[in-house]
């Protein structure tokens, strides 16, 4: 018998946008079992700290059918990629692209974990044509303004985002 083939999907997912649960559909029908990786990444300054983000992409994956969903896991890191994929046994990064531009990065950051160890593949899923233009970035930038953010994440997600923007606009 062969061993599982584990894949792990990484990022900050600040806020999850439905563009990631599009990746991570996906991703789960290409492993076996499908680690979301949660980058801790406080040098970023993420609007919401590791365990709303956790909760967030927990409530998420949790609407999915119940056999996609529960072959994914949620786990926080705050090492090296690699010694992450490396320490749960998985052999597959998987990465979403949006648009040309995100190729060249992302290219490059393949090329540096295979370098780092060659044994994991990267592989790369293309964003379906709804959730091509989605970033966790323009989101944030376009809900602190007061647009419309509905089309791009969750109600749970808009309804986090609004919340947080108002407690934010409170402190100021």
């Amino acid at each position: 018998m062969t061993s599982p083939r584990i894949g792990v999907y990484p990022g900050t997912f600040d806020p999850v946008t439905n563009g990631h649960m599009d990746i991570i559909e996906r991703a789960a029908q290409v492993v076996d079992e499908l680690v979301v990786g949660v980058a801790i990444n406080i040098g970023k300054g993420p609007l919401f700290d590791l365990d709303e983000r956790v909760d967030l992409l927990a409530t998420e994956i949790a609407k999915f059918d119940p056999d996609t969903a529960s072959c994914i896991k949620i786990v926080p890191f705050d090492n090296l990629l690699v010694d992450f994929v490396n320490g749960l046994g998985a052999t597959v990064i998987i990465r979403g692209l949006r648009a040309v531009s995100d190729f060249e990065y992302e290219f490059q950051m393949a090329s540096m974990n295979a370098r780092l160890d060659d044994n994991i593949e990267t592989v790369f899923l293309m964003a379906s044509e709804r959730n091509q233009f989605i970033s966790s970035r323009f989101v944030k930038e376009i809900g602190r303004l007061g647009g419309d953010i509905g089309h791009f994440v969750s109600q749970d997600v808009k309804s986090r985002l609004i919340s947080r923007f108002a407690e934010l606009d409170s402190k100021e």
